[in-house]
């Protein structure tokens, strides 16, 4: 395929907050690249159908050059015909008070829903992103009413909580962001999820050492790090009173970008994945892990050293999400 054949892209839940961060994004390039024409798919639910229309005629009000085509529904069949890419982002958000099976059943709809259309409809080699919380079971829903989607081709994002963690080493060190490296969010993008800095480094001076050896404070990595990196959407929705949505977008078109395009030499980012087993996590669950990308393809880095600390993060989130791998199940034939 010739790299200007425009490429299809669906976001769904596009009239929402990440959604309305995210479709600009997309059609400027951010996502696939500055050559890769894009044709923009964005669906949503009925009582958001003028909200649709209205980012359409922002879309087309932007004369973004590399859009080449804007389709607005509400219909999940349209939405899903021919896509390249998928992006989910709408969900049902559990509100105060609710109750998690509740949101569960709820999402299980949905995703079956969605499942079928990107199975029947989608292009051959779709790739989906699952961004709608709780996002890595949202994910294996949306794979186990899809059986014929390849299981590397269906992952979550938890690359927003990786570069939340590269965001506070940097502050932290007070250096660029992009001189950070290599940390690791294990697991669900969950508060229980594990932002791991013990195989990551820093370049000062143009040296690279360990983030560990920089930041020569163990017990702050092993305590109030990890606590801001989990907690930070919570602070986020105290400040906003909204959710993260533009870190969330951009976040999302960096997972799909390395994704499609690669990730640099000697570098690997965190991208929920199908688990094979590595690392001792049960397979048949989508989980964090450091992955490369490399012609269109992710591969999780192996041959990592795991201290006892880190086994006892990474149970721990394991373990909360195969709670909710059963909750999803049990709702499966309601």
């Amino acid at each position: 395929m010739m790299a200007n054949d425009p490429k299809r892209v669906v976001v769904t839940g596009a009239a929402g907050q990440i959604g309305y961060a995210l479709v600009p994004m997309i059609a400027r390039g951010v996502m696939l690249g500055p050559d890769q024409p894009v044709i923009l798919h964005m669906l949503d639910i009925e009582p958001a159908k003028e909200a649709l229309e209205g980012v359409k005629m922002e879309l087309i009000d932007a004369a973004f050059p590399l859009l080449k085509g804007v389709i607005a529904t509400t219909d999940v069949v349209e939405a899903c015909t021919d896509v390249d890419i998928a992006v989910m982002v709408g969900g049902f958000p559990r509100t105060e008070g609710m109750e998690r099976r509740d949101v569960m059943s709820n999402n299980v709809s949905i995703y079956k829903a969605q499942a079928s259309a990107l199975e029947k409809h989608a292009s051959a080699n779709c790739k989906v992103l699952v961004v709608a919380n709780p996002a890595n079971t949202n994910a294996l829903i949306l794979k186990e009413f899809a059986p014929s989607i390849p299981d590397k081709n269906i992952t979550c994002l938890t690359r927003l909580d990786h570069n939340r963690a590269l965001g506070q080493i940097s502050e932290k060190l007070d250096v660029h962001v992009s001189d950070v490296k290599n940390v690791i969010i294990w697991g669900n993008h969950s508060s229980t999820q594990y932002p791991d800095v013990s195989h990551a480094t820093v370049t000062t001076d143009s040296r690279e050492m360990s983030v560990s050896k920089a930041v020569s404070n163990d017990q702050w990595l092993k305590t109030e790090f990890i606590a801001t990196v989990q907690q930070r959407g919570a602070a986020i929705i105290r400040a906003r009173k909204l959710s993260s949505a533009l870190s969330a977008a951009s976040s999302a078109c960096d997972h799909i970008r390395d994704w499609v395009l690669g990730t640099p030499k000697g570098s690997w980012v965190s991208m929920g994945v199908y688990s094979d087993g590595s690392y001792g996590i049960p397979a048949g669950l989508i989980y964090s892990f450091p992955v490369t990308c490399e012609k269109g393809e992710w591969s999780i880095v192996q041959g990592l050293k795991i201290d006892e600390f880190s086994r006892t993060k990474m149970d721990a989130t394991t373990n909360e999400l195969i709670e909710e791998k059963s909750l999803a199940y049990s709702c499966f034939n309601e």
